[in-house]
Formats: C-alpha cells, structure tokens, sequence
C-alpha cells in the first residue's frame, strides 16, 4: 500500500508549512526516517523524514508552495508500483491557480468563492490587517482557494511594485542595474515579527558596562581536559538568576492581564545563514552553568542543521542575542513577542578602565537590556540589569 506524506504540524499555533527543498525526486528510493524535503515556518526549519521505506512516488508541492498542516505533499510507494492521482486515505485537492490580478484593478471580476468570507488562518488574518489588505481582495492558491500568507504577501509585493511602476513611469525613468530576488520564507517570517513587534511594545534600552574577570579567571581555573564553560553560559546562568528573583522581567502582557510564568524558559539566537532561530532552554533556573552550556552547544549544532524539535523553538519567556560574537560592541534589539524583555551582550574584549585611580585593561562587556515600558518601568530595568552585572563579576571561582 502506498504511504502519504503529510505536511505536519510544527507546533500548536502553526496551519502551514512552505517547502523548501526536496531532498529526494520522484523515482527515487528511500528509507524510514531519511530526509525526504525541508519546510519552513514561522516558528522553524526542519527536515522532515520520510513516514516509510520505498521509492517517492508522488510529489504534490513544489518548492516554494506553502501547504495547510495534514495536507499531502508526497506518497512513498513500491518500486513499480501504480500510484492514483490521489492517495485513498487523504483526499486533497489540487491547490487552485488563478491568473493575478492587479490589486489597483478594482473592476476586475473576482471568483465567486471570495462572495464569502475567506477561510483564513490567526496569523494570515494578522498579516493582512497588518498591510491594511481585505482577504477578499486576495486570490487564493491554498486548498480549495484558502488565502495563505505566502498570497498575501506575494499581493503586497505586487501592490508596492504597482505603485513603483507608476512612479518610474510618471518620471519617465527606469532603474539602471538593478537586480532582484524572491525573499526568503525565513526572511518574510522574521521581517513581519520584527515589525509587529516594533508595533506592539514600547521599546526601552538600558546599556551596563560589566567587568568579566572573575567569570575569566572561573574558566580558567577548569582543568583536566574539562571544557570550560562559555561567557554566553555564564550570562544565561546570571539572567537566569536576576529572573527568578524579578518575576515581572520574566513575564509577559495577554490584554489586560500580566501573565507569570511558571518557569525561565530562556532562548538563544542562533545566527544561521539562511536567518535567525531562538531555540528556547527550558526551566533554565533549575540548571547549573555546566548544564546551561551544554543545552547551548547542542541546541545552536541542531539548528545550524535543521534538527530542532517545534517544542524546542517553543515557550520562551526571555531571549539572549549575542551579536558580540561577530564584533558588535552593542545594540538595541527588538523584543521576541510576546515577551517582554531582551538581553543583547556585546563584544567580550579587554579595555581600559579606571580601577583605584590607575589605568589598567580589564575584561569587559556592554550588555543591554531591550523592555517593553508597557509592563517594565526604567528603575525595574536597572535593577534587574544590576543583578544581572553583580552575579557576573562577584562569580566565585
């Protein structure tokens, strides 16, 4: 019997998925749980392995195609095997391709079906009050002509590109040398969370200067081959600390309502070369510095390869960005919705300082605090970063 591949579900909140890659073509074979394509959503990337052992049969999505959560995109069958248009145990209908229509058209005939109210998913309706666009006015290409966001965005596209023509138009200019190409499925996601959160919070920053010699000198004091703890695990275990003793830092608005989590689920930027990923370490208070690195090595190794579970980019209440990495001396990032806070750690590097009315270098790091002055006042911010500096450079070896 033939074996459909289901797009699934990567988390709770997620209705869709867009293929990126087929790792396999049709005709050839495969083994339980060997990559068979890669998706993208809103929440990660992941590959995602084949339900059984045979040759792809079917592909029913193309790259590029964003596809509803349980819906087929491929059958696995025998070699040789007559496979039907369409699986027996999910029925699903070819995805509808209507001829684009330019959105300053507001003449041209539209399908009957949009006479209704679309069948839209929470985070296409957002999107779309989002660009100020009536779904009605968007062709659908999802099942039976559901709008998805991948049709919101692609009318955005043409109603800027629309208004650029004009423009060029009304000049009597074009562009010189210019050169263009889609944008990315990650890049989309990460452009819209960026700008809603920038909508939603009232952004704050606070910058600390810390001294991280005694969190040197504690990495030093490793021996016996023992890898030593890094400063990102060092910082995590302090932030981890400052939270459990202020809550509010760690909580988050719902309406009217502030919401306190049980527990400090701690994320950590992952710069990939594709995009950003916040992989989220969970109940991180209840781990030790040792523990903290670990769970960081292996989680940032994961992402890098598109191995992370959907519950492990899930559920945080904080994220740490660590752009030092790359040089950055500091910066002011935008809050992970919907949380409320954001530590940025700059380059770790040694500079000078006054210490006892002497010049000496010392090891030092700018770290800032982005919060949402919604729910986080000024004073609670500096406390808290206070915290977070004091841990740091009173670590006992």
């Amino acid at each position: 019997m033939p074996t459909d591949v289901l797009m699934p579900q990567m988390g709770e909140s997620i209705a869709e998925g867009t293929i990126v890659r087929w790792v396999k073509n049709v005709g050839e074979s495969i083994e339980r749980d060997e990559p068979l394509f890669e998706i993208s959503t809103d929440k990660v990337d992941a590959e995602i392995p084949s339900p059984a052992a045979g040759v792809v049969a079917q592909i029913r999505a193309q790259v590029g195609e964003t596809v509803p959560v349980n819906s087929v995109v491929a059958v696995i069958g025998n070699q040789g095997e007559q496979i039907p248009a369409a699986s027996a145990q999910v029925e699903v209908a070819e995805p509808v391709r209507l001829p684009a229509v330019s959105p300053l058209d507001t003449t041209a005939a539209r399908p009957s079906r949009v006479a209704a109210a679309p069948r839209l998913s929470p985070l296409v309706r957002r999107l779309a009050a989002e660009h100020g666009i009536d779904p009605s006015c968007v062709n659908g290409t999802g099942e039976d002509g559901r709008v998805t966001r991948a049709d919101v965005l692609a009318y955005v596209a043409r109603r800027h590109s629309d208004s650029s023509d004009a423009d060029t138009a009304a000049v009597g200019t074009s562009p010189l040398g210019e050169t263009s190409e889609p944008l990315g499925v990650m890049r989309r996601f990460i452009a819209e969370r960026m700008v809603a959160s920038r909508r939603t919070a009232a952004h704050v920053h606070t910058v600390f200067d810390v001294d991280f010699s005694r969190v040197a000198a504690r990495r030093a004091s490793v021996s016996g081959g023992t890898r030593a703890p890094g400063y990102l695990a060092h910082i995590a275990k302090a932030v981890s600390d400052a939270l459990v003793a202020m809550p509010v830092v760690n909580a988050s608005l719902r309406a009217d309502s502030v919401v306190y989590p049980r527990h400090v689920n701690l994320g950590i930027a992952v710069a990939l070369e594709w995009g950003l990923i916040v992989p989220v370490i969970k109940a991180v208070e209840s781990l030790s510095v040792e523990d903290i690195d670990a769970a960081i090595v292996d989680l940032s190794t994961r992402a890098r390869a598109k191995q992370l579970a959907p519950d492990e980019v899930e559920g945080g209440t904080f994220t740490i960005t660590n752009p030092g990495v790359f040089g950055s001396v500091y910066g002011l990032p935008i809050i992970n919705q919907p949380q409320s806070a954001i530590l940025c750690v700059g380059v770790i590097e040694k500079r000078p300082v006054v210490v006892d009315d002497a010049v000496v270098a010392r090891l030092r790091s700018y770290l800032t605090l982005g919060f949402d002055h919604r729910l986080i006042d000024g004073a609670v911010a500096d406390r808290f970063m206070v915290r977070v500096r004091d841990s740091l450079e009173e670590r006992s070896l």
